[in-house]
């Protein structure tokens, strides 16, 4: 399909408005052509031949005429308006819901100021376009082809004469609209480019104040600005250099009519009334060529943004719900990774991974970073697809599972916190909107985040997000795992979530994930030893695959990269006697 029948598909629902509206602009250029007639029959008529009983009947037709132009005018425009708005509202919610089902291939490759480009700029442009230059073209091609129609019935050589200067007119406008689609193209693509910067540094702006690069980024920012402007300075060079010969071509057939048209009322081959009717369709001949640049510009524009919000919405993601997929089932999240292998732009991610978890069992996962550990977690939730290999939940393959059921039965407290601009109780019931306060604050107290949400000054209701109240980060890791908790999860996965809080804290959460371990699988990535010491199966990966797998007691017997690193954040204590401590300790 190409951009402009993907286009039609949408204005295709507002035919009828269309048509309406067509039909009355079509009335409206055919009434244009009564005025001028008349003004003809008043000067032979009555000025010149004195019949004044004509007149009061003339000035009526004259007045109804102006009249029912005036209504219709507005009418076609509001049917033209209501088109514009429906079919711009169908295709940005047609385009939203596209850009929610691409995959994380997509986003890694788009910038959030190119997609938010295409549904504000690019998408006002299609409704300039249907709301505006489809009737203004269609309705002053109209008028040039009646008054050049009215004035062949006036004289047949006159007409000719003026026709002489379609042939300039046609050259101006294909060598305008060629050079100006791509000066329109390179304009978007600054204008999208001037977005995302702008986008970016809002979004990150503490971090431009931490580093004190104010000054540096207004020098970005200007760059940006400058290549913007030089993009819509050379677009407007083109039509200034076009335009004015659209202006003298419109005054060629004034000139030609004052000098022609007056030799021939001279002769006698023309009335004077003939010459007055003339002059009267002579603006509908002047408006088609003085403008004929402006609409040329609008339609490129037009052409070039419906072009770019295609390219953006055609990019189909890689990973999809197949149509066998069950849903609305509750998984037991068991999980096994077979032979796994991920390889992304020619770089291999993590390679022949295999281990298996039955349901309600904990594995923690550690190593370096870059080794694969969150890509493994990527590849479980089927955010990516295996190179190789299956990753197989409650013994099926999740490539053959329903997207949403298998997400839906996940809860992920992911490593880059992301929280909406909400309140607290809206953000941790995020993935169940449904759900009851007291379940909010059930998961709030799992997360150890009741007791600093209870201290704000509007408690659950205080507003956060990315432009609210200011959060720390161990606060937002918790509101996140918060969130996740309240899912009540099959699987479980937390991603580094308490990285940012202390070590009683992290200690409290642990205590809380123990009491929902049966009934839910947990994966916990970690850099810190006493975030996983407790797991039944403990993952060691680096360089993306995995060099130890086991329980804590006999990956530190191995004495390999999970000793070292135990080694290193214990401090070189005796292994037995940490061991000894610790089982007094539980005994306590």
């Amino acid at each position: 399909m190409t951009p402009l029948k993907w286009f039609l598909s949408f204005l295709k629902k507002y035919r009828p408005q269309m048509i309406l509206g067509i039909a009355m602009t079509t009335v409206i250029a055919a009434l244009s052509i009564v005025n001028p007639y008349l003004s003809g029959i008043i000067v032979d008529d009555v000025i010149t031949a004195g019949s004044y009983s004509m007149l009061p009947g003339l000035i009526v037709c004259l007045l109804a005429v102006t009249l029912l132009t005036s209504i219709l005018r507005f009418v076609y425009q509001v049917v033209f308006e209501i088109a514009s708005q429906g079919t711009l509202y169908d295709m940005r919610s047609r385009v939203y819901r596209k850009l929610l089902e691409e995959d994380f291939a997509f986003y890694n490759k788009k910038r959030t100021g190119d997609l938010m480009s295409r549904q504000t700029g690019d998408m006002d442009a299609v409704r300039h376009f249907v709301a505006y230059v489809i009737y203004v073209v269609y309705q002053n091609v109209l008028l040039f082809l009646f008054a050049l129609l009215m004035i062949f019935t006036v004289n047949v050589k006159l007409a000719l004469c003026m026709l002489t200067v379609l042939p300039f007119t046609a050259l101006a406008t294909y060598r305008q609209s060629r050079e100006v689609k791509p000066a329109f193209r390179r304009n978007r693509e600054c204008f999208s480019s001037l977005n995302a910067f702008v986008q970016e540094n809002i979004s990150g702006n503490r971090v431009v104040k931490a580093f004190a690069k104010e000054d540096y980024e207004k020098e970005k920012f200007q760059a940006e600005n400058g290549r913007f402007r030089d993009a819509q300075l050379k677009a407007s060079r083109i039509w200034m250099k076009y335009v004015p010969v659209f202006e003298i071509l419109s005054y060629a057939l004034t000139v030609i009519l004052m000098l022609y048209g007056g030799y021939m009322v001279i002769r006698g081959e023309i009335t004077l009334g003939d010459l007055v009717k003339v002059n009267g369709y002579l603006w509908m001949l002047n408006m088609p060529l003085r403008m004929a640049g402006w609409w040329v510009n609008d339609i490129q524009n037009f052409v070039t943004s419906i072009e770019k919000i295609y390219s953006t919405y055609s990019e189909e993601p890689k990973v999809r719900t197949p149509r066998t997929g069950g849903i609305h089932e509750k998984l037991k999240g068991e999980v096994e990774f077979r032979n796994v292998s991920y390889r992304a732009d020619d770089e291999d991610i993590v390679t022949d991974i295999s281990f298996s978890v039955k349901a309600g069992q904990t594995v923690g996962i550690i190593g370096s970073t870059g080794a694969g550990k969150s890509t493994l977690m990527n590849l479980l939730c089927r955010f990516y697809d295996t190179t190789s290999g299956q990753v197989l939940v409650d013994g099926q393959d999740v490539r053959h599972m329903d997207l949403y059921n298998l997400r839906d039965n996940i809860g992920m407290a992911m490593q880059d916190v992301f929280l909406f601009s909400d309140t607290i109780e809206g953000n941790i019931a995020y993935g169940r909107p449904d759900c009851s306060f007291e379940e909010v604050r059930r998961a709030a107290i799992m997360a150890d985040a009741n007791h600093f949400i209870k201290a704000m000054p509007d408690g659950y209701d205080t507003i956060v997000g990315e432009r609210g109240v200011g959060l720390s980060g161990g606060q937002k890791q918790r509101i996140s795992l918060a969130r996740a908790l309240l899912k009540d999860p099959s699987i479980l996965i937390l991603d580094d979530t308490t990285s940012a809080v202390d070590m009683e804290t992290e200690s409290y959460i642990q205590t809380q994930l123990k009491a929902i371990q049966k009934s839910c699988t947990v994966f916990v990535i970690a850099y810190r030893i006493s975030s996983i010491k407790d797991a039944d199966l403990i993952l060691v990966m680096d360089g993306g695959r995995i060099i130890e797998q086991g329980t804590h007691d006999s990956l530190v017997a191995r004495n390999g990269y999970y000793a070292r690193a135990f080694r290193n954040q214990y401090g070189e204590i005796p292994y037995d006697l940490l061991r000894e401590k610790r089982r007094k300790h539980d005994g306590a």
